[in-house]
């Protein structure tokens, strides 16, 4: 919240997004999912120059860290800086810079996966496309689909993931929020996705959640976000513990945090109380993540005996 306060004021006088932590708070109570993706597009608008997008990167690197983060796979949309001015290179340059001088002050491991906005059509994915193979960053290791789900096909995007995949990168796009299980359906059988983010309109189809299990497909699930942008009506009927006694893996996320009001530490609890953990449940979820996750062997290993030796203590 601190950082997108500091952001609007940079730029006070040509952003709607407030300067207020109170109006702030109000500008982010969202009435419907296509409102939440309005103010999201209001508040990434302030990512004009390098400069917003290495504080941006540098900041959010820090909030984790704080919370015991160790590594990181952050979703990034290079298309819409771009669309006001920063070019490829200087967006590229500006995250890498950042993740460096993250990794060296706080030790945490940070990743990149680029986004199509799905709302920008399928120019914004040849764009996205580009940037990705083009500069390929070290820190780049998968290519997503944000945005609204609701009118956004998502097979017209599958020459730009199958030329990702083919590339090395892995296939994360967003799928079944605000959408019902089709829209997942068409992210496994279109876009390859090895993960999916979101993807909780699974629980309403019970062949399809044995298809993830089956398969082996991860869903990154977001609980106080699914209920901000009112994807879901409430915690309470949150379908994480339909997913999970169905056997599908989940990882547990923060989506776009300041938005929501919440920490990635937040959403663990949460997630705690949808399905009684203790803390060994706990342990396993954050297992999960390093599992699914597309760190290094060598970092896995190292994460996964860090959480050992936690739970042991």
């Amino acid at each position: 919240m601190d950082t997108v306060a500091k952001l609007a004021q940079r730029h006070a006088g040509s952003t709607s997004v407030p300067t207020d932590p109170q109006e702030l708070a109000r500008f982010f109570t969202f009435t419907d999912f296509a409102h939440f993706i309005e103010v999201y597009l209001a508040t990434v608008d302030l990512l004009r120059t390098p400069e917003d997008l290495w504080t941006l990167t540098y900041d959010v690197a820090r909030d984790l860290a704080a919370q015991q983060v160790r590594y990181v796979e952050l979703t990034c949309t290079p298309y819409t800086s771009m669309q006001v001015g920063v070019t490829a290179e200087e967006y590229v340059e500006a995250i890498e810079d950042a993740r460096l001088r993250a990794e060296a002050d706080f030790g945490l491991e940070m990743r990149w996966i680029f986004d199509i906005p799905g709302e920008s059509g399928v120019p914004s994915a040849d764009v996205t496309l580009d940037v990705a193979l083009r500069l390929r960053p070290d820190g780049l290791v998968g290519f997503g689909l944000g945005g609204p789900e609701i009118g956004v096909p998502r097979p017209q995007f599958k020459p730009h993931f199958d030329a990702a995949r083919a590339a090395g990168l892995r296939s994360v796009p967003h799928a079944g929020e605000s959408t019902g299980p089709d829209t997942i359906r068409d992210a496994l059988d279109h876009l390859g996705a090895e993960r999916i983010g979101h993807g909780i309109a699974a629980a309403q189809d019970p062949a399809l959640m044995e298809r993830l299990v089956a398969e082996k497909i991860v869903l990154e699930v977001c609980p106080t976000s699914n209920v901000r942008t009112r994807s879901v009506p409430s915690l309470d009927e949150h379908p994480l513990p339909r997913l999970v006694e169905a056997g599908v893996a989940v990882t547990i996320n923060s989506d776009d945090p300041p938005m929501f009001s919440t920490t990635l530490n937040h959403e663990y609890q949460v997630a705690a109380e949808l399905l009684d953990l203790d803390e060994s449940g706990v342990a396993d979820l954050a297992r999960s993540a390093v599992t699914s996750s597309f760190a290094s062997d060598a970092t896995k290993t190292r994460l996964l005996a860090e959480i050992s030796s936690y739970c042991e203590n």
